[in-house]
């Protein structure tokens, strides 16, 4: 069971990390709207910018699903279940939740469903 300072800790964890996601979701959304066919930079230049767009469009799709489980640990954090293992109901180790708040199962789990 986590302690309330721990909670406190992976709180403010969360708080910091949301407030980035939100900066980078808005680099993302700029870098992610459309390429103006009319734009004269070239049809390599052109290539290039629609593989970054792609590119970009991926990692907007992660911040955002991660700005989505992080605000759903912020929610939990102070439920009786969060830092447990939602597959094997262990406690998960308080090192890892301060560095990936959003973790939902415990080391041994990871593990055991990697191929």
């Amino acid at each position: 069971m986590l302690l309330e300072n721990q909670k406190t800790e992976i709180r403010n964890k969360i708080e910091s990390i949301v407030e980035r996601l939100n900066q980078d979701l808005l680099n993302l959304i700029e870098l992610t709207k459309p390429i103006s066919p009319e734009n004269a930079i070239g049809r390599i230049s052109r290539m290039d910018a629609i593989n970054n767009k792609s590119v970009n469009e991926a990692s907007l799709r992660n911040t955002k699903n991660r700005l989505e489980r992080l605000k759903r640990s912020l929610k939990e954090i102070d439920s009786e279940s969060f830092g447990l293992c939602r597959q094997c109901g262990t406690e998960i180790e308080f090192k890892k939740l301060l560095v990936m708040p959003d973790s939902f199962r415990c080391v041994t789990c990871v593990k055991s469903n990697r191929v």
